[in-house]
């Protein structure tokens, strides 16, 4: 299976000599081309600090992180900017679209970044939208759009450039339950359909039962981490995240 992440022995550290926060130590895990993980774990476990290093807007203290075989902890510059624009692709809690742009031209403009043709922009941008189901919302600004269709529009985003893996940072944070269920069943559509690969922070262990594996963070160190059988129900992956939510010994209410 070709490895799209393998972050190795990673730490960080925040503040100066005498006064150190440690963010994340000595965490390694890889993720296969075609996963979906998870990360969970309390609040300031590690986890966002884990997330922002992978996508490059904050830098390890130690380690290495390597995307598809190359070590971005290296990366600066052009280069830099140009595995961020072709290889990843991102989903945020607030979504993070432009006010001034329609949700067809919020999608399309990685692509025109990319310098992709406006015959071959429109075959995408259309292709993405009906499989998300955002087709009827494709001309409207962000502020026309609900918390969902906002965050599918945001998905489409990531995925409609092809990237080799796309990060999602509690996407469905700001969404009721409905919307959220609707978006989980994007992800699961874009990871079995699309093939996918993802990597998701989130506290709430319903979101989190929607992936195949989920890494624990405790104190900046995993835990643990759980594996979703083949033919096993999401309800009984979800009571497994239950149980290990329990033994972190946060609040529950800090972590589900």
């Amino acid at each position: 299976m070709h490895t799209v992440l393998q972050v190795d022995n990673v730490e960080k550290y925040y503040g100066s000599k005498g006064n150190l926060t440690k963010a994340l130590e000595e965490v390694s895990f890889r993720v296969d081309k075609g996963e979906f993980v998870g990360i969970m774990g309390a609040s300031g476990s590690g986890k966002t600090t884990l997330l922002n290093c992978i996508s490059t807007i904050d830098r390890v203290t130690g380690g290495h992180i390597f995307v598809n075989g190359r070590d971005i902890t290296e990366l600066k510059g052009n280069a830099l900017n140009r595995f961020r624009r072709e290889e990843l692709g991102f989903i945020f809690q607030d979504f993070n679209l432009l006010d001034t742009m329609t949700a067809y031209e919020n999608i399309a403009l990685a692509l025109s970044i990319q310098g992709k043709k406006s015959k071959e922009i429109a075959k995408r941008v259309n292709a993405i939208a009906g499989q998300l189901g955002i087709a009827e919302v494709l001309q409207k600004y962000p502020y026309q759009m609900s918390g969902g269709q906002k965050q599918r529009v945001a998905s489409a985003r990531a995925v409609v450039t092809d990237p080799m893996l796309v990060l999602a940072d509690e996407p469905t944070g700001a969404l009721d339950s409905k919307a959220a269920r609707l978006l989980l069943e994007n992800f699961t559509y874009l990871n079995d359909q699309l093939l996918a690969t993802i990597l998701m922070v989130t506290h709430d262990a319903f979101t989190a039962s929607y992936a195949s594996r989920i890494i624990f963070i405790k104190d900046g160190r995993i835990f643990t981490e759980l594996r979703r059988g083949e033919e096993e129900s999401r309800r009984s992956f979800f009571n497994k995240i239950i149980d290990v939510v329990s033994l972190l010994g946060g609040e529950l209410n800090d972590v589900v």
